[in-house]
């Protein structure tokens, strides 16, 4: 029998019969049900980073471009500041001693890669030790390593001056003369951060496939043949980030001239770095604004840096597939 709409005769089908069982699709879960949750465990983290890093970043900036007075209080001065920083004949030369520190601590770089090449020979013995012994200058304190070095340099019976007496050279005053004092903590600095640089360069050689060694000591490389093949290219990943590591570190130099060399010692304006005419400028003469327009700087001239250094580890750095 069919029905008919409105008597037009029109037949209508039959309802379809519903199937037992019916596929429901999972909803997508949306980002934000889960609440507030994800920004109250990560909010600590942003909070710390706001106020120990960003809040004095903002301070500092905005501090450049004021004068401070002798009982407080700011004036803003423009950019008086940093046609101050960029007339100083003293800026110059911080850069030029902080531009060779660096520089010099940079080698420190493929010593390390030599040196945990040696010590990740395999089968060599007390290879801990040995890792322990380059590392331990890392993680002692300058203050403590400074007091040793001044005795190594020192100019009557210190250890170096010694050893050049034998072979009938007359040591320099080595942390009071002007060049040598810069060279004396550069290469104080060199020393403590082999260590450092070895147990990331050790951590690097672990990564490296050991069939690459096998596969080419097969075709006849000998040991020097896989260090310049193998092991020095795939390393770059570690030698690039200790390059942005040093560089770092490298231009916020202070803790070594203040420590080895003292802020009274005569050969402090020849030698000081821009971080210590930071220091100067800041707690010495209280002029705070000057102070923060020389931080600043650092600040652009390290961004900078490592901005290049970023563009640049393109076209030598490999990392293994």
């Amino acid at each position: 029998m069919t029905l008919s709409r409105e008597g037009a005769g029109v037949a209508t089908a039959p309802a379809p019969v519903a199937q037992a069982g019916p596929s429901v699709r999972p909803r997508r879960r949306s980002p934000s049900a889960d609440g507030y949750w994800p920004v109250l465990f990560i909010l600590p983290l942003f909070a710390g980073v706001a106020l120990f890093y960003l809040w004095p970043l903002a301070q500092s900036a905005y501090y450049s471009f004021t004068q401070w007075g002798a009982f407080g209080g700011t004036t803003w001065i423009g950019l008086d500041n940093y046609i101050r920083l960029f007339s100083d004949p003293g800026v110059l030369r911080s850069i030029l001693n902080t531009v060779i520190y660096t520089a010099i601590l940079l080698l420190g770089i493929p010593l390390a890669v030599i040196f945990a090449a040696l010590l990740n020979r395999p089968g060599l013995k007390f290879a801990m030790v040995y890792r322990t012994c380059f590392f331990l200058p890392y993680v002692a304190m300058p203050t403590a390593i400074s007091m040793v070095w001044r005795i190594i340099y020192n100019q009557d019976y210190g250890v170096l001056n010694s050893a050049l007496r034998v072979v009938g050279i007359e040591g320099p005053a080595w942390v009071s003369t002007e060049w040598f004092a810069l060279i004396a903590v550069s290469i104080m600095g060199l020393w403590m951060s082999i260590g450092f640089n070895m147990i990331i360069l050790s951590a690097g050689l672990k990564a490296i496939p050991t069939e690459l060694y096998e596969a080419t000591s097969l075709d006849g490389a000998g040991r020097w043949r896989q260090f310049v093949s193998i092991t020095t290219p795939l390393l770059t990943p570690s030698i690039f980030f200790l390059s942005v590591m040093t560089l770092i570190s490298g231009f916020q130099l202070f803790d070594l001239i203040y420590a080895l060399l003292g802020p009274t010692n005569p050969v402090i304006p020849k030698t000081q770095s821009l971080v210590f005419m930071f220091y100067n400028a800041a707690f010495l003469t209280n002029d705070k604004g000057y102070a923060s327009a020389i931080a600043m700087f650092v600040l652009v001239i390290i961004a900078v840096c490592t901005f290049l250094q970023f563009r640049l580890q393109r076209r030598w750095v490999h990392y293994v597939d």
